[in-house]
């Protein structure tokens, strides 16, 4: 088999595409493998720079930036202090062919155009330019609950699995559990003040083969999800005909992780999926209570980011709204979450109940996110 070449994501693509280094931790090599890719593609006449790159003192990437383009950063004062953040603007300017952006879950300090740093990159796209960026397994929004099951810490920068699929090229950076305990303990990752910390905490070995387990899972998904290449005429990607619909109410504390389950769900069966929210009567703008309201706004643009298509349904009926536009918009799978209202208050009439009586014909799945509300701050 001829080996791959640096050029050759170029040549498979016409203007702004995504290739993606995703790795189990810090310290795999994302960053260096990134460097060492643009070098490489320097070498053969294609116009990169380096638009954003963290090395995190890191001396063997460190050196790597030697003979590249950097972009200088931009700096903003935000609350009597420094921060340097990727200059959008100066990158958008030069317009080369490709641009290095690392730490791709970052968030942006106020004051610039995007909230987050994956924002930036779309940007970056859709000026046509090429990215190659990097990011961590445990940063995927919809692994947010299950990372934080895992490894018992709560990951708040997180990227929407929507950026992940768009990716023209996934390549996952895969490191022994052995190796990368032996990177950290040799300096090679964090500091040597932090290194015990470091081995307490996230980096034992139970956490880190999870973690290389889900980065390797979320490789091989985002492969099978991708467009197959036609050959002589017959290839078709592979592709689940029914769709997915989430039922959301307007005021949830489980709303968010009802969203991931969701989005994950309809990732591994490579097909749409719908946010959909029953506005009753006692629910209309002029009465509903303002919390819930915000609640509900907040949860509609995180659907919208990782990828849903939010759909508000005015109805008394939530039951049968909801199921008249799943038979009328092709959904063969629906989530909702479980009740935990007290059992005298279900026995008047619950709506788990009801769906479970009325969706016929629908796969039907009951959602119990009980564990990931109890974590939630």
């Amino acid at each position: 088999m001829a080996r791959a070449r640096p050029e050759d994501f170029l040549e498979r693509s016409k203007g702004g595409r995504l290739k993606v280094y995703i790795g189990s931790a810090a310290g795999v090599g994302k960053t260096y493998r990134m460097l060492h890719e643009a070098h490489g593609l320097k070498e053969r006449g294609v116009d990169v720079v380096l638009g954003f790159v963290e090395t995190h003192g890191r001396a063997d990437t460190a050196v790597l930036i030697d003979g590249l383009e950097v972009v200088p950063r931009k700096k903003i004062e935000y609350r009597g202090v420094r921060v340097e953040e990727m200059d959008l603007d100066a990158v958008l300017a030069r317009k080369p062919q490709v641009a290095v952006v690392d730490e791709v879950a970052h968030t942006n300090a106020p004051g610039c155009r995007h909230r987050k740093r994956y924002e930036d990159i779309q940007e970056i796209l859709a000026a046509g330019i090429n990215v190659i960026c990097a990011f961590n397994v445990q940063h995927l929004e919809s692994l947010n609950d299950l990372i934080e099951r895992v490894t018992g810490i709560k990951v708040r920068e997180t990227v929407p699995d929507t950026f992940l699929k768009s990716a023209d090229q996934v390549v996952n950076l895969d490191l022994s559990v052995e190796d990368l305990i032996d990177r950290l303990k040799s300096g090679k990752i964090y500091a040597p003040d932090k290194v015990p910390h470091a081995l307490e905490n996230f980096f034992t070995p139970e956490k880190l083969r999870s973690l290389r387990e889900l980065a390797l899972r979320e490789v091989a998904e985002a492969v099978e999800r991708a467009p197959a290449v036609p050959t002589g005429g017959t290839s078709k990607p592979r592709r689940v005909t029914g769709r997915v619909m989430v039922c959301m109410s307007s005021f949830s504390p489980r709303a968010a992780a009802m969203l991931r389950r969701g989005s994950r769900f309809a990732g591994r069966l490579n097909t749409d999926w719908f946010v959909v929210y029953v506005e009753t009567p006692s629910e209309s703008p002029e009465r509903i209570d303002s919390a819930a309201q915000r609640h509900l706004l907040e949860n509609i643009e995180k659907a919208k980011e990782m990828g849903a298509e939010v759909v508000r349904l005015k109805a008394r009926e939530p039951v049968a709204a909801l199921l008249d536009f799943a038979r009328s918009h092709n959904v063969a799978y629906i989530l909702i979450g479980r009740s935990h209202r007290p059992r005298w208050r279900r026995m008047v009439g619950d709506f788990v109940n009801r769906m479970v009586e009325e969706a016929e014909g629908f796969d039907l799945y009951i959602v119990s996110t009980e564990e990931e509300e109890d974590r939630e701050p």
